[in-house]
């Protein structure tokens, strides 16, 4: 399960060697720490989400697979309440220029709705989909997200995608690879939406499907306030 490219203004060759990098750390001795910073930073600003590197720790060590999935759970929930905190507190002066380095800030405001709108539905529901988590985590913080809804709901999310992964791994070995490569995402997306897919179900029912037309027409920070 892999998040989608999100760097658009950025050539493809710096990007590539990024993730030739992040793969490279699957080998070094000390392959456990990286997995944790890439599983870290990517949370609020790294370009490359940890899933490639997760992989092939996992294919080279099955028996260790739930451990890895583990240790990228915590520092991704870790690195997401950093991500909040830039949200929260410096979102001007340095949230802002993450946005725009990731090529993220056209898609805020309209994030920053739903996230409003939705909460920890929103959170869960990204684990089954390509939106970088470094978007919910500055958005959750800027618009003062409650902190313990924002924490269950990364763990959730997270713990989710990454066990999913170590536990496949250390069930089946490195066989295992063809099918995630090839399904992870529709299995882990199918789940989510029967357990989600409820509550934006009731929320349509009940008028919420207004809301959510409305926040696909937010551009800018300006229609996001004024919805207050």
């Amino acid at each position: 399960m892999t998040e989608a490219p999100f760097i658009s203004h950025n050539p493809p060759g710096f990007l590539r060697r990024i993730y030739n990098w992040t793969l490279e750390k699957a080998e070094h001795r000390h392959a456990v720490w990286w997995l944790a910073l890439i599983s870290f930073i990517e949370s609020s600003f790294f370009p490359i989400p940890p899933h490639p590197l997760l992989g092939l720790m996992c294919l080279a060590r099955p028996e260790r697979a739930v451990r890895y999935g583990i240790v990228c759970t915590i520092a991704s929930v870790l690195g997401g309440l950093f991500g909040y905190a830039i949200g929260y507190f410096v979102f001007e002066a340095v949230g802002t220029q993450i946005l725009g380095a990731l090529g993220l800030a056209s898609s805020f405001p309209s994030a920053a709705c739903y996230l409003r709108e939705y909460g920890w539905e929103l959170i869960l529901i990204k684990g089954a989909t390509p939106i970088p988590f470094k978007l919910i985590t500055l958005t959750a913080g800027f618009i003062h997200l409650n902190l313990f809804t924002f924490l269950w709901a990364s763990i959730a999310s997270r713990g989710f995608q990454f066990l999913l992964v170590g536990v496949l791994f250390r069930l089946f070995g490195a066989p295992i690879k063809i099918f995630i490569d090839k399904y992870l995402g529709w299995v882990a997306g199918g789940f989510i939406v029967i357990v989600v897919g409820g509550f934006f179900l009731a929320s349509a029912l009940t008028g919420g499907s207004g809301a959510a037309d409305t926040c696909s027409r937010v551009t800018s920070i300006e229609q996001l306030d004024a919805m207050k």
